[in-house]
C-alpha cells in the first residue's frame, strides 16, 4: 500500500511536469496575436518561447541533481511542485513577451527538478525493472500533456484565455506537493553502497553514448510535438481547434506507447524497441512533411508520438541497469542532455521556418531519429560489458 501510494505521488508529480510543458503550445497562435498585434510574434519569437522553458528544464536538471545525492530527493521533489505552480501564477499575470518568457523559465525550472528527481525515486522503489518501470512513470507525462491539451484545447473554444487558464491550475502542484510532505522517499543509493561518481561516469563510453541518446531522443519527442499546433494550422490549413485536437491525440499516443513499452518490456529487448522506433519514428517524420495529402500529413504527426514515445524513458532504464549507483547525479546529467534536444530542436525548427517554411522547419527533426539509432546500435553490442 505504500509503495502504491508513494508511485502515485510521482505519477501525479509527473502530470506536472507536463502542464509547464504543454500549456504554451496550445496558445501559441493566440499569443502570437495577443503579444504582437496584427503582425504577430516571429516564428523564431514563437520558438524561442519553448527553448526558454527549456532552458529553465535544463537549469533545473543541472543545479538540482548533485545537490538530491546530498540532501536527499524529498525537498526537491517539494520544490518542483511549488516552482511550476509560481510559474503558472506568472504567467496568468503576464502582460508583455519578456514577462511570459520569465514566466515559461521559472515553469520550466520546476519541471527541470521534478525531471531530475522522480526517475531515481521510481528506481529505487522499483529496482528490478527499470526500464519498464521508467515508461510507465514517463507515460503519466503523456497522461498530464492530455489532460493539459484537452482542458487549453476547449478553454481556447470557449473563448478562455491563457492567462485564465494557468490561474486555474495554480491549486494542481501545490496540492502534489502537500502529498510529497507526508511521503517516505527510499535513498537513491542502497545503504553500505558507494555512488558512482561523477568523474568517473563521464569517463564510460557507454554513459557518453546514453547521454548522446537522449539529446536526439529529447529533439525526436519535443521537435514535433512543440511544433504540431502551429504546423497543422500554418502549413496544413487547418483551424486552431483542429490543431490543438491533433496535439491531444498526439500525447494520447505517446501515453500508449509508453504503457504498451511500459507491458511489453519483460517480452523483448529495450534495444529492439528502441531500433523499431527510431525507424517509424523517420517515416512518419517524412510522411508528416512530405505527403501530398494533408489528412496523411496530420495523421503522421499524431502517429509520431506513439512512436517516438518510449525512447526517451527506455534509455533512461538502460543507464539504470548499466549503472545502477548512478544515483541522481547520473539522472540528472542525462535528462539535461535530453532536455538541451528539447531546448535546440524547437528552435532550430523555428529559426528554418523564418529562413524558409515551416514544412522544411520541422523536415529538420527527421535527422534526430536517424541519428540516434546508431547510438543504440553502438549501445546494444557494448551493454553487458
Amino acid at each position: 500500500m505504500q509503495l502504491r501510494w508513494a508511485l502515485t505521488l510521482n505519477y501525479a508529480a509527473m502530470m506536472c511536469l507536463a502542464i509547464s510543458i504543454n500549456l504554451i503550445p496550445v496558445y501559441l497562435t493566440t499569443i502570437s496575436i495577443d503579444l504582437g498585434g496584427a503582425a504577430g510574434l516571429t516564428k523564431e519569437q514563437l520558438g524561442r518561447i519553448s527553448a526558454i522553458t527549456f532552458i529553465g528544464v535544463v537549469a533545473g536538471v543541472a543545479f538540482t541533481g548533485p545537490l538530491a545525492d546530498r540532501w536527499g530527493p524529498k525537498i526537491f521533489a517539494l520544490a518542483g511542485n511549488l516552482l511550476v505552480s509560481f510559474g503558472l501564477c506568472a504567467l496568468g499575470f503576464s502582460s508583455d513577451y519578456a514577462y511570459v518568457l520569465c514566466s515559461v523559465f521559472v515553469m520550466g525550472l520546476g519541471a527541470g527538478v521534478l525531471d531530475m528527481v522522480l526517475s531515481p525515486i521510481v528506481c529505487a522503489l522499483q529496482p528490478d525493472n527499470r526500464s519498464s518501470a521508467m515508461n510507465w512513470l514517463h507515460s503519466f507525462y503523456c497522461t498530464g500533456a492530455v489532460a493539459t491539451i484537452l482542458a487549453a484545447t476547449l478553454a481556447l473554444e470557449a473563448g478562455i484565455g491563457w492567462r485564465t487558464l494557468a490561474f486555474c491550475l495554480v491549486p494542481v502542484p501545490l496540492l502534489v506537493a502537500l502529498g510529497f510532505c507526508r511521503m517516505r522517499i527510499p535513498a537513491l543509493v542502497k545503504e553500505g553502497e558507494d555512488r558512482l561518481r561523477l568523474r568517473v561516469l563521464i569517463r564510460k563510453p557507454y554513459f557518453i553514448l546514453a547521454l548522446f541518446a537522449l539529446f536526439f531522443a529529447g529533439a525526436t519527442e519535443l521537435g514535433m510535438a512543440q511544433w504540431l499546433p502551429a504546423y497543422a494550422e500554418y502549413t496544413l490549413g487547418y483551424s486552431t481547434w483542429v490543431g490543438g485536437v491533433a496535439f491531444l491525440f498526439f500525447s494520447i499516443a505517446m501515453a500508449v506507447g509508453r504503457m504498451l513499452a511500459g507491458i511489453i518490456g519483460h517480452k523483448t529487448t529495450p534495444f529492439q524497441i528502441l531500433a523499431f522506433c527510431c525507424w517509424s519514428s523517420l517515416a512518419l517524420f517524412l510522411a508528416a512533411c512530405f505527403s501530398p495529402w494533408n489528412g496523411v500529413a496530420l495523421a503522421a504527426c499524431i502517429a509520431a508520438g506513439l512512436t517516438g514515445s518510449c525512447l526517451w524513458p527506455t534509455v533512461l532504464g538502460l543507464a539504470g541497469d548499466k549503472f545502477p549507483h548512478g544515483g541522481a547525479t547520473m539522472f540528472g546529467l542525462l535528462a539535461a542532455l535530453g532536455n538541451f534536444g528539447g531546448i535546440f530542436m524547437p528552435w532550430m525548427v523555428g529559426a528554418i521556418a523564418d529562413a524558409s517554411s515551416l514544412r522544411w522547419g520541422l523536415a529538420t527533426s527527421a535527422l534526430c531519429p536517424l541519428i540516434m539509432v546508431f547510438a543504440v546500435m553502438w549501445m546494444k553490442r557494448h551493454h553487458e560489458e
